[in-house]
């Protein structure tokens, strides 16, 4: 498995998704641009790369573009804050240009920061203009190939995945990783389409030629056989017990906003857990615990997957940023 020399594939931590640089010529392509808190840290990232690719590629520098050190374009996938929160610092860094799904144009054009489910979850963002949108079934060049949108519901319902049938290789954002796929949000808003949609999009990556995924999160990886029958179990136990997509999305997105904070106060916990509307209305809507219950559950399950660990009463998460 080896992809294009023209593709650079930055892997991240946690809170940022992978950054993936296309080349061509003078400039580049980024697809996702990571979390708001990770900006300047993906800034630097992104300046390395093109400063390494131009040290290795000096035939195919052309002439510096003027306010622009080389960064020409951002792709976003969907709207996601771990997906769109560079965008601001790299369009204020680089003068580039920003394309997004066409189904979310309306809220980031009126920076609704509901609907980008930053208010709802508590999360970071930063308010940035796009440019230009990317249709479902549009084509288009990155990295001097060419590539198809292709709609991705379920994970988020305006979600699009990009294909180069030339090189075999899928962008899949978070409709599919090596071992799964993005918590699906639509379920837990009550859009009961959302697990038929996840189950179509699964579908419709099998049926794309496609020898190498470049996930949003996690290595690029070939076995895309055993990642979609993984999927698919997954999906089939959400569908069997859909509280079982409530779970898995409160547990995730609790250590997502814990390695943004950095610590909390174990007595505080059940407090921020109502605080937070998204946690709050999952308990509510699936769950039923009460508030105490809810807390003592959560830390439960994070303290048995060695997720977070206990110091003098703050709650401090055991993976790395």
């Amino acid at each position: 498995m080896k992809l294009p020399d023209s593709i650079q594939v930055i892997e991240r931590g946690w809170l940022s998704s992978n950054n993936v640089l296309l080349f061509e010529g003078e400039s580049a392509t980024l697809v996702d641009a990571g979390y708001v808190g990770h900006a300047p840290q993906t800034v630097a990232l992104v300046k390395s790369a093109l400063a390494g690719w131009r040290s290795h590629n000096p035939g195919r520098q052309g002439p510096a573009r003027r306010g622009s050190p080389g960064l020409g374009r951002i792709v976003n996938t969907h709207s996601h804050s771990d997906h769109i929160g560079g965008n601001a610092s790299l369009q204020a860094a680089f003068g580039c240009r920003i394309a997004i799904p066409a189904g979310i144009e309306r809220m980031v054009a009126e920076w609704d920061t509901d609907a980008l489910l930053l208010d709802q979850a508590k999360q970071q963002g930063e308010r940035f203009a796009h440019d230009e949108v990317i249709e479902a079934g549009g084509e288009f060049e990155m990295g001097g190939l060419s590539w198809k949108a292709h709609a991705a519901p379920g994970h988020d319902m305006n979600a699009l995945i990009y294909h180069c049938a030339e090189q075999r290789i899928l962008i899949s954002g978070d409709a599919l990783w090596q071992d799964g796929f993005g918590i699906i949000f639509g379920e837990l808003m009550g859009d009961q389409d959302a697990l038929p949609a996840t189950r179509r999009t699964l579908e419709a990556i099998a049926s794309l030629p496609v020898d190498i995924v470049i996930p949003g999160h996690g290595p690029a990886f070939g076995d895309v056989d055993g990642a979609l029958a993984r999927a698919f179990r997954r999906l089939d136990s959400f569908a069997a017990d859909p509280t079982r997509v409530g779970r898995n999305a409160v547990r995730a997105c609790f250590i997502f906003n814990l390695l943004d904070l950095q610590r909390l106060r174990e007595e505080e916990l059940p407090a921020y857990l109502k605080s937070v509307p998204f946690f709050h209305n999952v308990n509510v809507r699936m769950l039923g615990f009460s508030d105490d219950d809810f807390a003592s559950w959560l830390l439960g399950e994070l303290l048995r997957s060695r997720s977070i660990e206990l110091r003098d009463g703050w709650i401090y998460p055991t993976i790395a940023p």
